[in-house]
């Protein structure tokens, strides 16, 4: 099943399918189901064609999702890189932007660099 062009897992239930898109999480996901009258105990499959048109056109008009919200964050921060702001910075050196140590973690944002000492001991050449 697709709601707003994206993949529903049909074996789970509403509430935690509609996680599955893009900006959509486990509080606005209970908001969605709310305000359309929908069971979030119901399995994904057993919605009929109703319900997902009422959940498609709640999204579609009060949330900003998938693509729209991609494009939406990358201009925030373009912006701090542009104004040179400490955290545009920190982005544009594909460092941690929000206060977390380096010398130790942030592998993933560094690109798994790992730069490890030897034993200092120069390695002597054979004649």
């Amino acid at each position: 099943m697709r709601i707003v062009g994206v993949n529903i897992p049909d074996s789970k239930r509403i509430e935690i399918a509609l996680t599955y898109v893009y900006g959509v999480g486990p509080s606005l996901a209970k908001k969605i189901l709310q305000v359309t009258k929908i069971n979030p105990d119901k399995r994904a499959k057993d919605l009929d064609t109703a319900e997902i048109s009422q959940i498609t056109d709640f999204v579609t008009k009060h949330c900003k999702i998938e693509g729209e919200l991609r494009q939406i964050i990358k201009q925030n921060i373009s912006i701090l890189k542009e104004l040179q702001t400490y955290r545009g910075t920190r982005h544009s050196h594909k460092l941690p932007a929000r206060g977390q140590r380096t010398k130790t973690n942030s592998r993933t944002v560094r690109g798994n660099v790992r730069k490890t000492a030897g034993s200092g001991k120069r390695k002597v050449s054979l004649k």
